[in-house]
This record gives structure tokens, C-alpha cells and sequence, in this order.
């Protein structure tokens, strides 16, 4: 599912050249007849010919003309069509590479800083696909066929150029290597506000509660002034770069200016291999010569989007990067569901044999050659001290996060990359914080599985008596977080997504009584124990009352690693 990083490389090397580019390179050079036709008119007139020596040279001027601006303007239409479609690709692939990363995966970037990069920090890749690599093409081109066109008639001028156009580029890349750094840092801390911003507003009601409102504002307002600083920064290298080329291009028009002209005069006689320019020569290669810097003007004016395209690509792969990956998150199976899934249409028992696993950098393992059976239809609790790994147990089973060893089964069919996805199709997840998306109520309930409609899920809002709460009408509409749900209405929304999803015979249940009052947590355990009727329900829990309930109580030691099998029946 991670993307692969081969189409970031190529959109910075460059390798496939862009008809759209190919196109303003041409209408680049388009100029070239242009200005020969202008010489040529200017020569005739000044020999004495008159109009009809400027009729014909001006029709195929404008013929000319007319062409270079079709080619100009098909150009910069390819290429951002093109910018645009390598975009949604890359969005695309980003997109996908974080939906495939684990849950409980430490190192996936923060929400913020994902939403930051993808719909902002990205765009800044469309200026560079779409005006720096159409300049860095022309750039390359035009320059050397005017200097390869103005050599023969005088190799002075020729000289000047070339001693001019090597000097932009080496400071433009002496200021470039500063600009890209700024550019990342300009992203990073950008970034980095979002996220802040983003998790602050998730914590609104505690900040309120807690009466930090004020220093969270003060913090957000230093974010957005050191946000400010770096972009000023970028800014003024982007400045310092144009006004570089600006210079070294005046002058190098100037001394072809001042050659040619002195030339004509006759106050120089050498640079034209021994002859004397005519005044239309003349005046061609005074034509030229803006003509040979204006790519690389035109690369300097970009000079930003480079360097603020490459950052942005490079944010771009970063999160596309290597993680825990979601097991089946390709989303296939080995065989069709109906094969080995719901053919017995019973509850699955749940066998865990040599278990072994342990968290990304962490020195002790969780489970060591774990094994646990859990009969068909039984309802069991997981108890455990903090940080035992009833979470990370329950994760495993729901396919998660990958075990480094051992098996797990679900009815009888392997855990596996390639049975992960369609096994999680028969489980449901239940935690004591669910997550609450933007939306309405039935939206929250269906959650996009095919197969519900509205009757069934005011079915389920009423098996978890949700029905005469008026916050929680399949109508209303939902703010990110749960806005308007208090934590125990969000649980009985999570246990409505459980029982409106008819496939449903194994659940997982982590803490859901954790923080609740004790009339809401009885109701809560009730609603769960009706649930479970007919299917296999492992609970993760500290509350000895809903441990009671379960059929077996299943105690992990705090070095689970010794544990191989530790069950203990719930005292009278």
C-alpha cells in the first residue's frame, strides 16, 4: 500500500521531458526568426528599398508571432494540466500509504501535520512542476542555440555571453541551497502550528475547564510568529536571488550593447573574424542578446518554486514513508468470504498459540509464546495492570498490527496479511473512547458498510437507547470528536455500530465502562451482555463488576511474557 517513491524521483530529475515544456521551449525559440525577420526589414530599409522590402518580413512576423503564442500558450496548458494530474496522484498514494499504517503505530505522522502537508504544503509542487522545470528546460536550450547562432558572426559577443551565463547560475545555486532550507523549515514550522492548532481544538472544553484558554492563545501566537519569520526569510533569499541575476544579466547586455555598437562605429575593428558587421547584423545580435538571458531571468523569478516544490515533495515522501503497516490493507483475500467466513454462521472461537510481540524500540516483549483458546460463543474478560497488554491483545486479535510470531485464528482461519481485511469484517471494536466523525448520526451508525439503511439503524440507536435522546436522532448532525455526545452516549453510538452490522460475531471491547458513572457503566454492561447474545466477546477491563459478568476472566501478568495460559474463574 505505501506508495512508491518512483514518480517523486522522477518529477525531480526531470527525466521525462513534458510536451507542455517542450512546447514553451519552441515558442522560446521562436523569437529567433523573429528577430532575423526584424534585422533583415531594418537592413533593407537602411540599403534604400523602401516598403516593399518590409511588406514580406512583416507578414511572416506576424505568422511567426502568432505561432509562438499558440505554442506559449498550449504549453503552459500541458503543463499544468499535467502538474495537476501528478498532484492528485501523489495525494493519492500519500493518502493510501496512511491509511495503511497501524493505529498504534508511534511514528505515524500527527493528524495535523498530514492534513498540513497533503491539502497546503502540496500545492507548492504545482509552481514547480508548472514554472521552474518549463524555465529550467528553456534555460538549458536557448541560451546555447543563441550563443551557437550569434558565434559566427561575432565571436566577441559569443565570448561575452558565455562569460556572463555561467556567473547566474553558480550564485543562483549558492542562494538556492539557503532557499531550499528555509523552504523546509518554512513547511516544518507550518506544520507544526497545525498540528498544535488542530490538537488544541480537539481539547477545547478541557482547556476551557482547566482555565488555560489564555496561555494556549499566547503559545498559538508565538507559533504564528516564528511562522512569520521563516516565511520572511524565505522571501528575502527569493529577493536576493532575482536581484542577483538581474545584475549580472544587465551587464552582460550592456557590454554586447557596448561592443556592437562601437563596432558599427568603427572604434573596434576585432571580434567579427576580420570583416565588418552590417547594421542589420548588428542589430540582430543586439536582439539576441536580451533574448539569451531571459530564460535564465525566468528561471531566477522560479527560483523559490523550487525550492519550495522540492521541500514540499520531499514532506510528500516523508509521509509516504515506511511504517507498522495495517495488516490486509490491500483489502484482498486468498479465497472469496463466503468460503471460509460465514459458512458454519456460529461465533468463532479465537485460538492465540506461541505469541510473541513487542512495540517498535521497546527493549521488553509484551507476549512471549503466548497461548489462549476462547471457546465459541464465550464471553471473556481481560484483566491486567496498565501496560499490561490487554490493548495491544485485543489490537492483535482485530488484526491491527502484526504479530512478530506465532498464529493467531479467528474460526479457524489463520490471522494473515491476506485474511486480515475479510476477517475484520466478522469483528467489531468497541472502545471506551470512540471516535466521532463530522456528520450526521446515521452517518456515524452505517459508517459506509453497504447493506444498512435507515431502518437499520434506528434499530440499533434503539437497542442502544439512544432513541429518545435527542442529540442522537439518525438527523442530527455530529461535530468532529463527538460534540454534543456525552462519553457515555458516544460508547452506546459505538455499541450502535456494532449491532447494525448483521456479520458481526466476534467483539472486541476495550475499557468500556472506563470513566463512567455507575448507573451508566451498569447500563452499559447490560447493553453489552444482549449484545454478545449468540457471538464471542473479549473484554479489556479494569471494572471487577463487568469482569464478574463474563464467563471466564482471563488474567495477564504484568511480564506477560510468562504467561502462557492464565485463566482464572471469576470468585463468587
Amino acid at each position: 500500500m505505501h506508495p512508491s517513491s518512483e514518480s517523486s524521483r522522477r518529477l525531480q530529475s526531470g527525466q521525462r521531458l513534458d510536451m507542455g515544456a517542450v512546447l514553451q521551449t519552441l515558442a522560446a525559440l521562436l523569437w529567433l526568426p523573429q528577430a532575423a525577420l526584424l534585422a533583415y526589414a531594418v537592413q533593407g530599409v537602411a540599403d534604400g528599398g523602401g516598403l516593399d522590402v518590409v511588406k514580406i518580413p512583416a507578414l511572416l512576423l506576424l505568422i511567426v508571432g502568432l505561432l509562438r503564442a499558440a505554442c506559449d500558450a498550449c504549453g503552459i496548458r500541458l503543463v499544468f494540466k499535467k502538474a495537476r494530474l501528478h498532484l492528485s496522484v501523489l495525494r493519492e498514494q500519500v493518502a493510501a500509504s496512511l491509511a495503511a499504517r497501524s493505529p498504534l503505530d508511534v511514528r505515524r505522522p500527527a493528524s495535523g501535520l498530514a492534513a498540513s502537508v497533503v491539502a497546503e504544503q502540496a500545492e507548492a509542487i504545482i509552481p514547480y512542476l508548472t514554472r521552474y522545470r518549463p524555465a529550467r528546460l528553456r534555460s538549458t536550450i536557448v541560451p546555447f542555440v543563441i550563443l551557437v547562432i550569434v558565434f559566427p558572426f561575432s565571436w566577441i559577443a559569443a565570448l561575452i555571453l558565455l562569460v556572463a551565463a555561467p556567473l547566474i547560475p553558480l550564485f543562483m545555486a549558492l542562494v538556492g541551497w539557503r532557499a531550499k532550507a528555509a523552504s523546509e523549515a518554512q513547511m516544518i514550522e507550518m506544520g507544526g502550528m497545525n498540528a498544535f492548532l488542530l490538537d488544541r481544538l480537539r481539547g477545547l472544553a478541557t482547556l476551557r475547564t482547566l482555565g488555560a484558554v489564555d496561555i494556549t492563545a499566547l503559545r498559538l501566537r508565538d507559533a504564528a510568529e516564528a511562522l512569520r519569520q521563516r516565511t520572511m526569510a524565505v522571501l528575502r533569499i527569493a529577493f536576493l536571488s532575482s536581484a542577483v541575476l538581474e545584475l549580472f544579466a544587465a551587464l552582460g547586455v550592456a557590454m554586447v550593447a557596448v561592443y556592437t555598437g562601437f563596432h558599427l562605429l568603427g572604434q573596434l575593428e576585432f571580434g567579427a573574424w576580420g570583416r565588418r558587421l552590417t547594421l542589420g547584423e548588428g542589430l540582430f545580435i543586439l536582439l539576441l542578446a536580451p533574448a539569451f538571458f531571459e530564460p535564465l531571468r525566468d528561471l531566477s523569478s522560479v527560483w523559490h518554486d523550487r525550492a519550495a516544490g522540492e521541500a514540499a515533495l520531499e514532506a510528500m515522501e516523508r509521509l509516504s514513508g515506511e511504517g507498522m503497516l495495517l495488516p490486509g490493507a490491500s483489502g484482498k483475500s486468498i479465497l472469496p468470504q463466503t468460503d471460509f467466513l460465514y459458512a458454519d454462521k456460529t461465533a468463532p472461537a479465537v485460538d492465540i498459540h506461541d505469541l510473541h510481540f513487542s512495540h517498535a524500540g521497546a527493549a521488553a516483549s509484551v507476549f512471549d509464546a503466548y497461548a489462549l483458546h476462547v471457546k465459541a460463543g464465550e464471553r471473556i474478560a481481560i484483566v491486567a495492570p496498565s501496560g499490561g497488554g490487554k490493548s495491544t491483545l485485543l489490537a492483535l486479535l482485530a488484526g491491527l498490527v502484526s504479530a512478530q510470531g506465532g498464529e493467531i485464528r479467528i474460526g479457524g482461519v489463520p490471522l494473515a496479511e491476506n485474511t486480515a481485511h475479510a476477517l475484520r469484517t466478522r469483528m467489531a471494536w468497541i472502545g471506551q473512547k470512540p471516535h466521532i466523525f463530522a456528520g450526521s448520526v446515521r452517518a456515524n451508525v452505517a459508517l459506509g458498510r453497504p447493506g444498512i439503511d435507515a431502518q437499520d439503524v434506528t434499530s440499533a440507536l434503539r437497542f442502544a437507547a439512544l432513541d429518545k435522546v435527542p442529540q442522537a436522532q439518525p438527523g442530527v448532525g455530529l461535530g468532529e470528536g463527538g460534540g454534543g455526545l456525552s462519553g457515555g452516549e458516544a460508547v452506546r453510538l459505538a455499541l450502535a455500530r456494532a449491532a447494525v452490522d448483521r456479520h458481526v460475531d466476534l467483539l472486541l471491547v476495550d475499557e468500556p465502562t472506563a470513566h463512567l458513572d455507575s448507573v451508566t457503566a451498569h447500563q452499559i454492561t447490560e447493553a453489552l451482555l444482549q449484545l454478545a447474545q449468540g457471538k464471542t466477546m473479549i473484554i479489556a477491563t479494569h471494572d471487577p463488576v463487568l469482569a464478574a459478568r463474563m464467563d471466564r476472566v482471563i488474567v495477564l501478568d504484568a511480564d506477560a511474557s510468562t504467561d502462557t495460559s492464565t485463566d482464572a474463574q471469576v470468585p463468587a
